[in-house]
């Protein structure tokens, strides 16, 4: 066995040789431990392996890599490379899995296609009085939670939003305009009790503009954290 610490470098390796040829090396800070196990006859670039002290030492939990001009390195400098590969390797995988967060709450949920279907009936040809939706974050959509037949009014709508959870709504709001007209309007409504989980909160927040472009026929919004926010008085207000 043998040992040394490259210049520049305040980490210390030791080396060993096993009886199959394979090169060890480890440092003491971080606790890391790199081989290499050249084929025969050896390639340009050997393949390289490392594992992390949380992993067993088996092939199956050892990642590869390359190292250019592997050859021409004294092996002090060889386990200063070792370490920077698996520095390396850690920081690109650490930036995909900040990338594809980063990504997923930009894009929001994916929408399950019965939203959309229910939408066009309540829309063309009224055969709902609302919709309630939720995300299911077990398959990471939005899915329909409850149907308002047509016969219910809005207090059967909000007597059926939960207390304690966030959730998306549709309402088709009939009404009289000033001039005598019958009309009537499809409101978004975006509910998010102070009750609620920060996780959900969050959840429906950065998934709500992706949601409401999959509605095409959203005429008014509303946002509401208590029924108060949401009272008739305040629908009709927005309808005219």
């Amino acid at each position: 066995m043998g040992g040394g610490a490259h210049v520049g470098c305040t980490q210390r390796f030791w080396f060993s040789h096993t009886k199959e040829g394979m090169c060890l090396v480890k440092c003491s800070s971080p606790n890391v431990v790199a081989s290499c196990k050249p084929p025969s006859p050896p390639p340009a670039l050997p393949s390289l392996y490392f594992a992390s002290s949380f992993l067993s030492f088996r092939p199956s939990n050892l990642a590869p890599a390359r190292v250019l001009a592997h050859s021409l390195l004294s092996p002090p400098c060889r386990a200063c490379l070792f370490l920077t590969i698996v520095r390396k390797e850690r920081r690109k995988e650490e930036e995909k899995k900040g990338s594809s967060t980063m990504s997923n709450s930009a894009s929001g949920m994916a929408v399950c296609d019965e939203c959309k279907l229910k939408f066009l009936e309540l829309k063309a040809k009224r055969s709902f009085r609302f919709i309630v939706f939720k995300i299911n974050e077990k398959v990471q959509q939005v899915v329909v939670d409850r149907l308002g037949q047509p016969g219910e009014s809005y207090d059967d709508f909000t007597a059926c939003l939960p207390a304690d959870e966030c959730r998306y709504a549709v309402f088709d709001f009939d009404f009289v305009t000033d001039e005598n007209c019958q009309k009537s309007k499809i409101f978004f409504i975006s509910w998010a009790p102070d009750t609620s989980r920060v996780r959900s909160k969050m959840l429906y927040a950065s998934s709500k503009d992706r949601f409401k472009r999959e509605l095409d026929g959203i005429q008014v919004e509303l946002q509401a954290t208590d029924p108060s926010e949401m009272s008739m008085d305040i629908v009709k207000s927005r309808a005219l």
